[in-house]
């Protein structure tokens, strides 16, 4: 495989980990309370509001972590297949995970809404970017 193409791999990998680190996270904050009896199935089976702040936190971010990393898996799954990407597309793809993990962080702690959307709206300049990019490799091929 070549090396543009195991760099890309790796992007998608990294974007995993966050997702699963994440999802590890809410874990660790939500399952305690529920087994405990500090917060009833009956309270949370609908909505979020009976757990604590930075449980409703990590599911929030968990549930982002498959709005636009959705559009990138599908872009980086295309640019493998029409096949060897270039190295722009590499660097937009690891820009745009970085961007992910960027935001995640500021989510999960300070969530400041301004530096949150900032990296949010990075990552989707990004990410679109990327997909013009893949665009017109793909059609001018």
């Amino acid at each position: 495989m070549p090396l543009n193409a195991k760099l890309l791999v790796l992007a998608i990998a990294a974007q995993v980990l966050l997702t699963l680190v994440i999802l590890v996270l809410m874990g660790r904050e939500r399952v305690p309370r529920v087994l405990s009896g500090e917060i009833k199935v009956a309270d949370i089976a609908v909505e979020r509001t009976a757990y604590p702040l930075r449980a409703r936190l990590l599911s929030n971010n968990f549930d982002n972590q498959f709005q636009l990393p959705v559009l990138f898996y599908i872009g980086a799954l295309l640019a493998l297949w029409a096949g060897v990407p270039n190295l722009i597309e590499v660097l937009l793809a690891a820009f745009f995970v970085a961007s992910r993990y960027v935001h995640a962080a500021i989510h999960v702690t300070t969530n400041n809404v301004q530096q949150r959307f900032a990296a949010y709206g990075l990552g989707l300049a990004v990410l679109a970017i990327f997909w013009l990019v893949l665009f017109f490799r793909i059609l001018l091929a």
